[in-house]
């Protein structure tokens, strides 16, 4: 299993994310409280960017249309708030390790 720095914990504030790019796919790195946690950045209902919707606790809303995902595993907690929206699928959970200052994700 192969891991690679995408980030330092510095940049990532407790209750804070940022996207990073890895093999060509979004990451979102979220720190929540003081743990950090690795989901694809694309909402699986229509590719908002998640990076760009809002972090309460453990749950990142997407800024299109609402939709919520756990983002310690991926999850869908809600779907979106939009009438007659097709199903969405869970996001990728990556494993996320940190060396010293250094954010790291599992690119299996």
């Amino acid at each position: 299993m192969g891991f690679v720095k995408v980030a330092e914990a510095s940049e990532i504030p407790s209750g804070k994310v940022k996207k990073v790019e890895l093999e060509g796919k979004e990451i979102l790195i979220a720190n929540v409280d003081g743990k950090y946690y690795a989901i694809g950045n694309k909402c699986t209902h229509m590719g908002g960017d998640l990076s760009k919707g809002s972090l309460s606790g453990n749950i990142v809303t997407c800024p299109r249309h609402k939709a919520t995902f756990d983002i310690t595993s991926g999850k869908v907690v809600s779907g979106p708030k939009f009438p007659l929206s097709p199903k969405i699928k869970d996001e990728k959970s990556y494993k996320v390790k940190v060396e010293g200052n250094d954010i790291l994700v599992s690119t299996d």
